[in-house]
């Protein structure tokens, strides 16, 4: 799964108008301030520093895109979004980024698959499933999307057994898997699910 391990900064945007247009395959993620997005997205990639995973949550207040690609030719983005739901943000700067993200989410033509990770601890929370309302419309026309239950190396295997259920339910339709960063759990197939969605002609 090599393919993950080549993605590299390529922007970042404060809004919507000033992120560059695309024709390659795009997949967003999305998630609370503190459920392990950052950490995920390196974890993926095999790189420390690709998002910046901050030890305080809300600090990400734009959205940044990476290529991915081999032989240094990008065939895919990836975008990481700001985290939501963090208390210590100011109100205003929550719901500008709630517009920022509905609109992304609703209307970026090159997006092809969302990946929401989740603090299973806590399952997918008001703002989660508002999220997952947005993307409806566009799941039920091909949009992929993926849960991720990040530390689940903090579960035991029952508990991961209960998370997983009660998240696909909740989920409706898209797909649902345990992630560990710390003990490797789940990455080779959530990479190996991200490829598939950007080739999917192979």
């Amino acid at each position: 799964m090599g393919w993950m391990h080549t993605a590299h900064f390529l922007t970042s945007a404060p809004q919507l108008e000033h992120l560059p247009a695309f024709d390659l395959p795009e997949i967003a993620f999305v998630g609370r301030s503190n459920a392990g997005k950052s950490t995920a997205i390196n974890t993926l990639t095999q790189q420390h520093r690709l998002a910046f995973a901050s030890k305080t949550p809300g600090r990400t207040q734009h959205i940044n895109l990476f290529g991915v690609g081999k032989q240094k030719v990008d065939d895919a983005v990836l975008a990481d979004l700001p985290g939501y739901g963090y208390a210590a943000v100011p109100r205003e700067a929550k719901l500008r980024w709630q517009r920022v993200m509905g609109n992304y989410l609703m209307t970026r033509e090159n997006l092809r698959g969302v990946v929401l990770m989740c603090d299973p601890r806590h399952g997918l929370t008001e703002l989660d499933e508002i999220l997952l309302d947005v993307i409806r419309p566009r799941v039920e026309a091909g949009l992929k999307f993926l849960v991720l239950l990040t530390k689940s190396d903090k579960l035991t295997r029952a508990e991961g057994a209960k998370a997983l259920s009660i998240v696909r339910l909740q989920a409706g339709g898209g797909e649902v898997k345990l992630f560990s960063a710390l003990k490797k759990q789940g990455v080779d197939e959530a990479a190996e699910l991200l490829w598939r969605w950007a080739h999917p002609e192979n």
